[in-house]
């Protein structure tokens, strides 16, 4: 009887998340909303020092598709954003995470857009750029953004929208606390890099699973591998390096 074998899509995220929780990016914290549930990250953002969302703690939810990473995850933000790019749900508007079709009416080209070389450090690293640096020419929410042009374009004398954000962030301060989470506010605290502690051992048996499945699949490659040479593997090479080219 074949064995069951683990989606490459999953085999990728753990890979994913044990490279983002040992060396995190600056500013972020990872988590799975379910432990057993590889799909589904929980996002912690914390606003960085020297803009509008400096103390703030913004949580936000990515969901990856079953092919991540040919199709983009979705990221969405669980705390309320007044954002030229953040549409009233919480949905991020970011051309990293718009599927690599040609539209010439979205105004973006396709090397803009998602691609399988993308990964969850370069979102997360766009995510923070857009927040200091909205794009107002295809605005997600059009109000946000003409108030976010007014402010900018008056070099802050129009304190409407500056105002808006940091009353968003101080109503942060209520998560950060209920989650025992303490909210960086120096550019040092800020740029420290610390490694996730494990709640409990349930992370390390899924990572060993998932290795488990790995060896396994390996070994079914490799004994298939032997018999294709019999039978017609120069053809499976030749569907590797087709899909490959499709890809490219």
């Amino acid at each position: 009887m074949a064995q069951q074998v683990t989606p490459s899509s999953q085999k990728a995220l753990m890979v994913e998340l044990k490279s983002l929780q040992e060396q995190p990016v600056e500013g972020f914290r990872i988590t799975l909303v379910e432990e057993s549930d590889l799909y589904n990250w929980e996002v912690a953002i914390f606003g960085p020092p020297n803009t509008l969302y400096e103390g703030g703690y913004f949580k936000a939810h990515i969901k990856f598709p079953v092919d991540y990473p040919y199709s983009p995850p979705t990221f969405r933000f669980l705390t309320k954003m007044w954002h030229p790019n953040i549409y009233e749900n919480g949905d991020v508007c970011i051309s990293i995470l718009h599927p690599p079709v040609d539209d010439p009416q979205s105004g973006e080209l396709p090397s803009e857009r998602w691609n399988p070389t993308q990964n969850v450090r370069t979102i997360l690293l766009s995510v923070i750029s857009l927040l200091n640096e909205p794009n107002t020419f295809s605005p997600a929410n059009v109000d946000a953004s003409v108030m976010f042009r007014k402010w900018r374009d008056s070099k802050g004398k129009e304190k409407e929208y500056a105002e808006i954000i940091r009353k968003q962030v101080l109503s942060t301060a209520a998560d950060a606390d209920r989650d025992g989470v303490k909210v960086p506010r120096t550019l040092a605290e800020y740029c420290i890099q610390t490694r996730m502690p494990s709640q409990d051992s349930s992370s390390d048996l899924l990572y060993d699973d998932l290795y488990d499945d790995m060896e396994e699949s390996e070994e079914d490659e490799s004994e298939g591998e032997s018999v294709g040479g019999a039978h017609g593997g120069g053809r499976v090479y030749e569907d590797q390096d087709d899909s490959g080219n499709e890809d490219s």
